[in-house]
């Protein structure tokens, strides 16, 4: 088992990123990654990683946040080699709001380094974003997407900013056993023979990526106090126009 009081320390000696108070983390074990491991005989135990959610300063910043529908989490992601693969998150789609568009996601990277596995819901592009501490990177309507820590030795945290008004789909992502492609440990990506035919995975910097978003703020909390109005688009992605 990993050490939870080292990983609270990790958390929250985050100088500028997160000095508030935390809630006790939701815990993802290895028997619930198992099912999209790429090895399906690989067999694991203990803790995957940890999720603060619905974490904010308290007063008018959380009462703005439950207002407007939006959530701040924080992930933490210690390294792990799952027999040959990259330790992960198990990988989720967003459902599509009233008006019928996906609901997009800001991810920060707060420590470490962090690969995030975009790919559209009909397989037509698979991307990999590289993101180190401070990049933000933004998952578009109607991609799914998985966080990878591409490292032996360092603890990746990251924060995200999402709508609260809906709740994730895991299911194809169980159906396929993963993603479209499996991270390596020898630095590969393996494709998953269980999905039809997908494209060559993509490969860009963060600051390639999302240019335009990533240049308006250098900290994901603090949109939350300064830059209000680029937040409405996670609840309006339609608003989202050059971004």
């Amino acid at each position: 088992m990993v050490n939870h009081a080292h990983l609270f320390q990790d958390i929250t000696d985050l100088g500028p990123h997160w000095i508030g108070p935390l809630p006790e983390p939701d815990i993802r074990v290895a028997d619930e990654l198992q099912p999209v491991f790429a090895d399906p005989d690989c067999r694991c135990d203990g803790d995957m990683y940890y999720m603060f959610r619905d974490v904010a300063m308290p007063g008018s910043d959380r009462e703005w946040l439950r207002e407007q529908g939006i959530r701040y989490d924080i992930t933490v992601i210690p390294p792990r080699d799952l027999c040959g693969e990259y330790v992960k998150t198990l990988g989720h789609y967003h459902p599509e709001n009233p008006e019928g568009y996906g609901y997009p996601e800001v991810y920060e990277v707060m420590k470490g380094h962090a690969h995030y596995l975009l790919q559209a819901h009909d397989f037509s592009q698979v991307i990999v974003v590289d993101a180190f501490a401070g990049d933000l990177v933004m998952v578009p309507p109607g991609f799914g997407h998985v966080t990878i820590n591409p490292t032996n030795d360092s603890v990746l945290q990251m924060a995200n900013l999402v709508s609260s008004r809906f709740q994730s789909d895991y299911r194809e992502y169980v159906k396929f056993r993963g993603a479209a492609y499996y991270e390596m440990t020898n630095g590969s990506f393996l494709k998953n023979p269980l999905y039809p035919d997908i494209p060559a995975l993509k490969r860009v910097k963060a600051l390639e990526f999302m240019t335009a978003f990533s240049e308006l703020c250098v900290q994901l909390y603090s949109m939350v106090k300064q830059r209000r109005d680029v937040l409405a688009i996670l609840n309006h992605p339609w608003e989202m126009g050059e971004i």
